[in-house]
């Protein structure tokens, strides 16, 4: 049914596991199709390239295969770069895919940008608790004077 190079993928995958100083993540899926992947990504914040990917996922042998594909296909390269990678990419470093789990493929996509996402939703997050802060201070020592 599989490959070697998928099944390769999904007994030794290379990128599983969390990451610890993940600074994006990336969740899609739901428990309710199968499969949910979750990225791990810690991104440069001076260059915005992905120095490092990680995953879990709950899924096939296929979506673990393609989750581990993704983490390689964007390490090195930046947000803009990642954004650039599709379902078709994925599903030629791992060859023949049952046509039944080319979902995979997508996923993992749809994983990558979940995470260029989140790193964005969280710096401005960031930037609002600490405009926040500021304006506190700012208040604090006007009170003082």
């Amino acid at each position: 049914m599989y490959n070697k190079t998928v099944m390769d993928r999904f007994q030794s995958p290379k990128n599983a596991g969390s990451l610890r100083g993940a600074n994006a993540i990336g969740q899609v899926g739901s428990s309710s199709c199968g499969d949910i992947m979750k990225m791990y990504f810690k991104i440069n914040e001076e260059t915005l390239v992905v120095e490092e990917s990680k995953f879990k996922t709950f899924g096939c042998c296929a979506s673990i295969a393609c989750t581990d594909v993704a983490c390689d296909l964007v390490k090195g390269k930046s947000l803009e770069e990642i954004l650039k990678i599709n379902s078709k990419q994925i599903a030629e470093v791992l060859g023949d895919l049952p046509e039944n789990k080319v979902h995979s493929t997508v996923l993992a996509e749809e994983a990558i940008k979940a995470g260029v996402e989140d790193y964005f939703k969280r710096k401005e997050r960031a930037a609002k608790r600490a405009a926040m802060l500021a304006e506190e201070m700012n208040s604090e020592q006007e009170e003082q004077e």
